[in-house]
Formats: structure tokens, sequence, C-alpha cells
């Protein structure tokens, strides 16, 4: 199910009990993150995936960034992440667009550098009326 909300819904809080609090307060705070930066996302929720996806519509074309939850960390993740500038070199990946950044604190998340990741995918990911 696709919404644009910033409100935790049963549905996600369901989903996150399946991981450490340590990881769905990471989870949590990066979506806080990308939806002050971009408030008109939409989030779906992947079970089976253990991701948050985050885009204009619910097709992979139009998919700004996803949240990965593992069992220490989280990634956040971006499909065109090769187009993206990051002179710190946060991103990791070999796939031929994809690129991620490994998130283990909540201090990560307070550098002027994640932020720019995310803004510069909202720049770059294309709207479905595009």
């Amino acid at each position: 199910m696709a919404r644009i909300s910033q409100t935790i819904t049963v549905e996600l809080e369901d989903f996150l009990t399946a991981f450490p609090p340590q990881v769905r307060n990471l989870a949590l705070a990066l979506r806080d993150l990308v939806y002050e930066i971009e408030p008109s996302v939409l989030e779906q929720i992947d079970i089976p995936a253990h991701l948050l996806a985050y885009g204009y519509a619910q097709t992979y074309t139009h998919l700004m960034c996803v949240v990965i939850l593992y069992k220490e960390y989280v990634n956040l993740g971006f499909p065109r992440g090769v187009d993206l500038p990051d002179p710190e070199g946060l991103l990791e990946g070999t796939g031929k667009k994809a690129r991620h950044v490994k998130v283990y604190d909540l201090s990560q998340l307070d550098s002027p550098e994640m932020a720019a990741l995310i803004q510069a995918s909202v720049e770059i990911t294309p709207r479905p009326e595009e």
C-alpha cells in the first residue's frame, strides 16, 4: 500500500517490530529526513524485501530512494546512485546504477552530505507526469 503520510501506521509498526530497536530508530529517523526534504513522496512497504520505498508513483521508474533494514544497520539506497554527486564518497555499491549508504548510527544523519544525497535524488527522479 502506498501513502503520503508521516503518520506511523499500524502496517509500518508491524513491519518494524521484526527488527531490533536500534535499527527501527535508524529507519524512522531516515524516514523523517526523507519527508523533511520531500514531503510529497509516496511511501511503500515491501515486507519480503525488508524495505521502505519512497517515490512519486508505485513504479521503479519513479522511485527516489529506499530504506533497507538489516539486523545491525540500515541502507539508504538510491536507484540512480551513480548519477548523484558524492564528493564525500559516502555511496557504496558496484551495480550499474544503484548505490547505497550504510547507516549504523543516528549521528550519520546529521551530516549535510546525507541530506544533499537525498535532495539530489529528488531533483533527478522523474515524476509520473513527465
